[in-house]
C-alpha cells in the first residue's frame, strides 16, 4: 500500500462525531488514494456503513486488529456516481 493521503485518529473524538468525519475525509479522496483510520474498537459497524453507502467504491485493508488499537486503510477504488469523468456503470459503459 502506498502512503495514505490522510490519517485520522478518532480515539480522541466524540463518538457521535466520528463517522461524519470519516465519511467526509473519504469523500475528499481521489480515486486510488487511501486514508488510514486509527480507532479504539473494531470498526465493524463503520465497515457495514461503507458497504451500504458505497458498494464497489472502496477497498478495506486491516492493518492492526486490537485489542487496544485498530488500524485500517480505506482506499477509494472508484469515484462516486455523478463525479466528473466517471461512469456509474448503469448504462453498461455506452
Amino acid at each position: 500500500m502506498t502512503a495514505p493521503a490522510s490519517s485520522i485518529d478518532v480515539r480522541a473524538i466524540a463518538p457521535r462525531d466520528r463517522h461524519a468525519l470519516i465519511f467526509s475525509t473519504f469523500d475528499g479522496l481521489a480515486q486510488g488514494q487511501a486514508m488510514e483510520l486509527v480507532n479504539d474498537h473494531d470498526p465493524a459497524t463503520l465497515r457495514r456503513q461503507f458497504d451500504a453507502r458505497m458498494p464497489g467504491q472502496f477497498a478495506w485493508s486491516d492493518l492492526e486488529q486490537g485489542p487496544a488499537t485498530w488500524r485500517v486503510a480505506i482506499t477509494r477504488s472508484k469515484a462516486a456516481n455523478g463525479s466528473p469523468g466517471t461512469c456509474c456503470g448503469s448504462c453498461g459503459g455506452a
